[in-house]
C-alpha cells in the first residue's frame, strides 16, 4: 500500500492552485458538515460544499475573502470542484457514484457572492 500524500504534496504535484487553497477546501468540508449539514447523515452535495466554503471564507477573511481566494488562483465554484476532485483522487475526500465535477459549475459567481455576503 502506498503512503497517502500530504495536502502540500498533492497541490505541488498538480500546481494549478496554491497549497493553502487545497488545505482551505479540505478544512471547508469539516466546516460544512458541522454548520450546514449538522444532524443530516450522509452525503454533502457540491452545491452545499460551495456554500460552506463561501461562509468559511467570509468568517476567516471578511471583505478580503475575494482577494485571498483570487491570490490562490481560485476564481470560480468550478475551481473549488477541481480541488475537491483532486482531493478525491488522492483519497482525502470521497464521492458518490452520482457526483460529477459539473456539480460545481456556476453554483454562484464566487467574487460577487463573497462581496455580497460580507456584513460588518
Amino acid at each position: 500500500m502506498t503512503e497517502k500524500k500530504s495536502l502540500e504534496e498533492i497541490s505541488e504535484s498538480d500546481s494549478r492552485y496554491d497549497p493553502k487553497a487545497v488545505r482551505f477546501v479540505y478544512e471547508g468540508l469539516g466546516y460544512t458538515i458541522r454548520n450546514l449539514a449538522a444532524g443530516q447523515p450522509g452525503h454533502i452535495t457540491g452545491q452545499t460544499l460551495c456554500e460552506g466554503l463561501r461562509l468559511l471564507a467570509l468568517e476567516k477573511w471578511g471583505m478580503l475573502a475575494p482577494l485571498v481566494l483570487d491570490s490562490w488562483r481560485v476564481k470560480t465554484t468550478r475551481d473549488l470542484g477541481e480541488i475537491v476532485y483532486l482531493l478525491i483522487r488522492h483519497n482525502w475526500m470521497k464521492a458518490q457514484p452520482t457526483d460529477t465535477i459539473d456539480d460545481f459549475n456556476d453554483v454562484f459567481e464566487l467574487k460577487t457572492a463573497l462581496k455580497d455576503g460580507f456584513k460588518f
